[in-house]
C-alpha cells in the first residue's frame, strides 16, 4: 500500500519536473526561425528581411558572426542606471523591448544568411586602400586591418567582425566615430587607437576597399 501511495505522489512530481525543464530549455534554445519572425517585424525596414541592407548608412547583418551580433545588440541597450555601451538613438529604440534570448534568436538568423557582394567604387584610391588594409603604415604605427579582420575581411568569430562586402559608407562612419570617441565599445580601445592614426582620406580609401573584398 505504501509503495502505491508513493508512486502516486512521486510520479506526478517527476512528470511535472521534466515538463518544467523541457519548457525552460525550449525558452533558452536559440532559434533562427524565431529570429526570422522577429527580423521581419523589427529589423527589415532598415536592414532588409535577410540582413542585406541596401542603404549605405545601415550595415549588412547577413553572414555576420553570431557572437558579434549578440554583443552589439546587448550594448545598444541601456540597463537600469547603466547607459548603453554603444549609444545610438535609433537602435536603442529597436532593442528596448527585446530580451537577451530574442537577441540571440536574431543573431542566429542573420548569421545564417548569405551576404550579397559589394564592389569598391573609387578606382583612384584602390591602391591606397589595399596598402592600408594589408600592411598598415609602419611610419605612424598604423596596424594592418588584415591583422585582425583577416586577409579576406572574414573576421574571427567572437573577436573581430566580418567586414568584407560591408557598405563603404557605414565602415567610414564607424571609423570616424571610433576616432572621435563617439563609439567606444571596442575591446581594449583597439579600434579607437587605430582610427586616431588615420586621416579622412585614408579612412575613405580603406572603407571603399573593404566593400569590394570577397
Amino acid at each position: 500500500m505504501m509503495r502505491v501511495m508513493l508512486s502516486r505522489v512521486v510520479l506526478p512530481l517527476l512528470v511535472l519536473t521534466c515538463n518544467t525543464a523541457m519548457a525552460q530549455n525550449a525558452k533558452t534554445t536559440t532559434s533562427a526561425e524565431r529570429g526570422k519572425i522577429l527580423a521581419a517585424g523589427v529589423c527589415a525596414a532598415c536592414h532588409a528581411v535577410d540582413g542585406n541592407s541596401t542603404i549605405g548608412a545601415n550595415p549588412k547583418l547577413a553572414g555576420q558572426h553570431y557572437d558579434y551580433l549578440v554583443k552589439q545588440l546587448k550594448e545598444f541597450k541601456a540597463t537600469g542606471d547603466k547607459p548603453a555601451a554603444r549609444p545610438n538613438p535609433v537602435m536603442a529604440g529597436m532593442v528596448a523591448g527585446l530580451t537577451e534570448d530574442q537577441m540571440k534568436d536574431l543573431a542566429a538568423y542573420f548569421a545564417a544568411q548569405k551576404q550579397t557582394d559589394s564592389t569598391a567604387k573609387n578606382k583612384a584610391t584602390i591602391e591606397l586602400g589595399q596598402k592600408l588594409y594589408r600592411a598598415g603604415d609602419q611610419s605612424k604605427g598604423l596596424a594592418a586591418c588584415a591583422a585582425c579582420h583577416g586577409p579576406a575581411g572574414s573576421g574571427m568569430p567572437s573577436q573581430y567582425p566580418r567586414i568584407a562586402g560591408q557598405h563603404a559608407e557605414y565602415i567610414e562612419a564607424q571609423l570616424k566615430a571610433f576616432r572621435a570617441g563617439e563609439r567606444a565599445n571596442d575591446p581594449n580601445k583597439m579600434m579607437r587607437m587605430v582610427a586616431l592614426k588615420m586621416t579622412d582620406a585614408e579612412i575613405k580609401a580603406v572603407s571603399d576597399y573593404v566593400a569590394g573584398l570577397r
